[in-house]
């Protein structure tokens, strides 16, 4: 499996972290942007209909009063009730009512153009139709059959009625017809004839067409019934124009005054509808969708076009940073590797303040320490070899410069681990984790430099174990909380440095193998039996199998203090179980020291074993 990289972890991470955030933003100003352009659109396309409709209603008052004018004209008025075969009163009232529109209204005609003809229907099958300054005749048959229409659909009272139809077949859909029934001379019958004025819906359409509607958005107008009143494309011949009561007829007179969406031949289109109270017509204004979300779609390409910019410069710092942060990593790591072999190398600190500058102060320290308490193990050595007689303090000072080397030896894995955790901290996180790491770290360091060989208190250990802990649980990413059950009048016992945390750095490097479960607990005890102080760390892990039991057994016994020539062979290794044996006889003699006992597969207990002391024991005690 290939390893992954501190770099490409930060690079990995800048990326999800800066991907997310464009995502998120675009994703969401894009939504915003869609709703409240999709309201703007709506409310402009509704003040549209709402003025349409007004302007309408407007035009079509102004003929009814003007045709209310026409039917109270006293000459039409008595031109309805003639004798069907009275010819010369046909001719008498047929001029009159020819100056009067003559007179009144060719100017509304004029000012009006939306007026394509008027004329008078009577019961008796007269008809006198004005068009452009002429009279017209009809075929009696025509006009009786225009009159029972009109007669039909047109109240009485003098109320007009808006009718979707032409005295002449060829006008039929492209004008409206607006009749009103004349009152006889005698003003007791509504039902001998009717006025009407063909409006040019062609024209009335101009109104509607000074509101822009973009390239392809249009009016049109539905009757109660569902029969389109006007429709653009009615008025070209070579497209088929839709038929009465269809799909969109019926929509629109369910959606009342919603705006609705409704995919008409083929395009998705947004229709809003008004229904004039006047007219009874209900007119709708149509837009394609695409066109209503054209903004918005500007606005996503604006946005995924500075996102991708946004993103390749973000991801060029992360890798400029990136290499800034992994730089003194690496070199604190290759030393480390060298240090392992015994090359000691310091590190230029090239001023540096920050939480990897303490980590190379105290990396330096340690070398230092290390390198000077070799120095001085060889310097005992020598000075045993040249003087016998002082061969028992030579002993202990070579003893003395071996367990304070041994002292200093932490484990630079640990390091090497606590670093990379560290630093993919300080990119994914805020500071407070990188503070608390630190923090602990410097402690650690702290407390392991220490040259002193005075036995310290449980307490001290505990807190060391409590330091460890912190940079554990960010390593392994979850919290694991140790049962501590020592007594607390044994917190202030003698013991001696860095012998507890060890032990449990080795149950979690050993003991969970397949990684921690909820029923997993690590316990330290402590008590006083026989004149002697013992701490126990026991654990439910995986135990010890037999033969390996029985090897450490064995090594615990042959690595008891004994002469020189047995422990050449034995004077390197880190921090484990021997080391932590090996420092405990030093300090307390040969009589103390570790014991292990396990099950395999269930459980193992180490006992660290010490003299009960009243007061601290100071130096080391001679094999």
């Amino acid at each position: 499996m290939k390893r992954k990289t501190l770099s490409s972890q930060i690079y990995l991470y800048f990326m999800i972290v800066i991907v997310l955030s464009l995502a998120s933003v675009g994703v969401f100003s894009y939504l915003q942007s869609s709703r409240e352009l999709d309201g703007q659109v709506k409310q402009y396309m509704e003040q549209m209909i709402d003025s349409a409709t007004y302007q309408t209603d407007i035009y079509l008052q102004t003929y009814e009063l003007f045709s209310k004018s026409f039917a109270s004209n006293p000459d039409v008025r008595s031109f309805i009730e003639i004798e069907p075969d009275d010819s010369y009163k046909y001719y008498e009232y047929s001029t009159s009512i020819k100056k009067f529109a003559q007179e009144s209204v060719t100017s509304i005609m004029t000012l009006y153009k939306q007026l394509h003809m008027m004329y008078v229907v009577g019961r008796h099958g007269r008809a006198v139709v004005y068009e452009n300054q002429n009279i017209l005749n009809f075929d009696p048959v025509l006009v009786k059959e225009n009159y029972d229409n009109l007669m039909n659909s047109t109240p009485d009272g003098g109320r007009i009625s808006l009718l979707n139809m032409s005295i002449r077949p060829e006008d039929r859909g492209t004008v409206v017809t607006m009749a009103v029934k004349v009152l006889g001379s005698s003003y007791g019958d509504y039902n001998r004839g009717v006025v009407a004025i063909e409006i040019k819906l062609a024209e009335l359409a101009k109104i509607w067409d000074r509101v822009s509607l973009g390239k392809n958005g249009y009016f049109f107008i539905i009757d109660d019934d569902g029969d389109y009143i006007y429709h653009p494309s009615l008025r070209d011949s070579k497209e088929a124009g839709p038929q009465k009561g269809d799909e969109l007829a019926q929509l629109v007179l369910s959606s009342g005054n919603e705006a609705m969406l409704h995919t008409y031949k083929g395009e998705e289109r947004m229709f809003v509808s008004r229904k004039s109270n006047y007219s009874n017509w209900n007119l709708v204004v149509s837009m394609p969708v695409n066109e209503l979300r054209r903004p918005a779609s500007t606005i996503r390409t604006t946005t995924i076009i500075i996102g991708l910019v946004t993103l390749a410069v973000a991801l060029g710092l992360a890798s400029r940073f990136g290499r800034s942060i992994v730089a003194p990593i690496r070199e604190l790591k290759e030393s480390m590797r060298e240090t392992e072999k015994g090359n000691w190398q310091h590190i230029d600190e090239i001023g540096r303040t920050d939480e990897i500058g303490g980590l190379i102060h105290s990396y330096n320290l340690m070398v230092t320490r290390l390198s000077e308490m070799i120095e001085r193990v060889y310097e005992v050595e020598l000075q045993q070899q040249k003087n016998e007689l002082e061969l028992g303090r030579s002993e202990l000072e070579r003893q003395r410069a071996e367990f304070q080397s041994l002292q200093l030896q932490i484990n630079p894995h640990f390091l090497y681990n606590t670093l990379e955790t560290i630093n993919c901290y300080a990119i994914v996180k805020d500071s407070d984790e990188i503070t608390e790491m630190v923090e602990a770290m410097a402690f650690m360091l702290r407390y392991s430099v220490q040259t002193n060989l005075e036995e310290i208190t449980v307490a001290n250990e505990l807190n060391h174990v409590r330091n460890y802990m912190i940079i554990l649980q960010h390593r392994i990413g979850r919290e694991f909380e140790l049962d501590v059950a020592v007594p607390p009048g044994l917190l202030l016992e003698k013991m001696v440095r860095l012998t507890l945390q060890p032990l449990i750095e080795n149950i979690f490097q050993h003991a969970f193998p397949d990684g921690l479960e909820e029923r997993h607990f690590i316990r330290i005890d402590a008590r006083k039996q026989d004149r002697l102080f013992q701490v126990t760390v026991e654990d439910n892990g995986t135990g010890i199998s037999p033969e390996r039991l029985a090897e450490l057994r064995r090594k615990l016994e042959e690595n008891r203090l004994a002469a020189p020539e047995d422990r050449e062979g034995r004077r390197g290794g880190g921090i484990g179980l021997m080391n932590v044996h090996r420092r405990i006889q030093m300090v307390f003699g040969e009589a103390y020291g570790l014991s292990v006992d396990s099950e395999w597969g269930k459980w193992t207990k180490i006992v660290m074993t010490m003299p009960e002391t009243d007061r601290p024991r100071m130096g080391l005690v001679k094999p």
